[in-house]
């Protein structure tokens, strides 16, 4: 189920909409914060930098997917709309790298 899912984002079976504002946006941003936060919990509780680092930047890999399938289906799917995702999914990949 779980390869279904990457699958089908990866090769733009999905509806662009539900890719770019459910999937990306909604989802991965609360998986970010919630990496953030527990990051932020590890390093008051004085552990290991490496270990905080490693759980803050998680979910980095799977931002790069999101931002990828956006790509890849706003291609397949063009218009003008299409466009403004690919530079939304571009800023919100920088957005959760450097944040």
């Amino acid at each position: 189920m779980l390869a279904g899912f990457f699958r089908s984002r990866w090769q733009g079976k999905q509806p662009l909409d539900r890719l770019f504002w459910r999937d990306m946006l909604l989802v991965g941003t609360a998986i970010n914060i919630a990496s953030s936060v527990l990051a932020l919990t590890l390093l008051g509780l004085k552990l290991p930098l490496w270990l905080v680092l490693t759980v803050h930047f998680l979910p980095v890999p799977y931002n790069i997917f999101l931002a990828l399938a956006v790509w890849r289906t706003a291609e397949k799917t063009g218009g003008a709309k299409a466009s403004m995702m690919m530079l939304g999914s571009a800023l919100w990949l920088i957005a959760t790298v450097i944040a």
